[in-house]
């Protein structure tokens, strides 16, 4: 595990954009494709935002690039609270990905489970395999939320136990709401996760997780095994961290 501070969001975001770019030209060098998963939330937008600008439009092998997505509500892909809304909007309209090469969850469908279902065959599909012979993405970005969850992997839920299925519908009673995720064997199989975090509502559970200072159970983040993190967060997010 790697952590990287910084002081501002636009330092954090350029960091991120270029471990984007040198993260596809590797995947591309190696095996001809870049396959990642990307996160929802109000964080990395700003992130693809910076993608979209001729710096990195211009840059990124986008021919050659596939894009999942770690998680998504149980709403339609024009719905405002849509991952892939977001995504699209704030990037993939604005850059030469195949459509083909966009693979969204759809977890609009009345049977959320079928979703997951049909979601796990794509990455079956699509994926390469790594060495044990299961899907492998070259990078998943993930975020971190003040409760510990990260993708849908929410506290007191039924996901946190599955540890066979690639991906799982998983109901969040918090927000009384379905979603599809990709689960823990997924997450620990990627040759690279990359996590951004901002924000001070996130300072107290950065400080826990990345201290080793809470119960592995606390927290569902604490239970992705995969060595290869990298961390990118913001000082407000980072204030409680020795």
């Amino acid at each position: 595990m790697e952590i990287k501070k910084y002081s501002e969001l636009v330092a954090l975001n350029q960091a991120a954009a270029n471990f984007f770019l040198i993260s596809a030209r590797t995947a591309v060098a190696r095996q001809g494709a870049f396959h990642v998963a990307l996160s929802g939330g109000s964080t990395p937008q700003a992130l693809y935002e910076l993608l979209a600008t001729p710096e990195y439009a211009e840059t990124v092998p986008w021919g050659k690039v596939h894009i999942y997505f770690g998680d998504e509500r149980s709403v339609p892909p024009d719905h405002k609270e849509s991952n892939y809304r977001m995504a699209y909007d704030a990037l993939l309209r604005h850059v030469p990905i195949p459509e083909s090469q966009i693979h969204r969850i759809k977890a609009e469908c009345s049977d959320v489970h079928s979703a997951a279902t049909d979601y796990s065959q794509q990455l079956r599909d699509c994926l390469p395999s790594g060495v044990n012979g299961e899907v492998e993405f070259d990078l998943i970005l993930l975020g971190v939320g003040p409760d510990g969850h990260t993708a849908s992997l929410f506290p007191k839920t039924d996901i946190l136990h599955e540890h066979k299925a690639l991906v799982a519908a998983v109901y969040v009673e918090d927000k009384a709401t379905w979603r599809v995720s990709l689960t823990f064997p997924v997450l620990n199989q990627a040759r690279q996760l990359l996590f951004l975090v901002a924000g001070s509502n996130k300072a107290e559970v950065v400080s826990k997780v990345l201290s080793n200072t809470a119960n592995e159970a606390v927290f569902p983040v604490q239970q992705i095994k995969n060595r290869q993190q990298l961390w990118l967060i913001d000082q407000a997010a980072a204030e409680l961290l020795k």
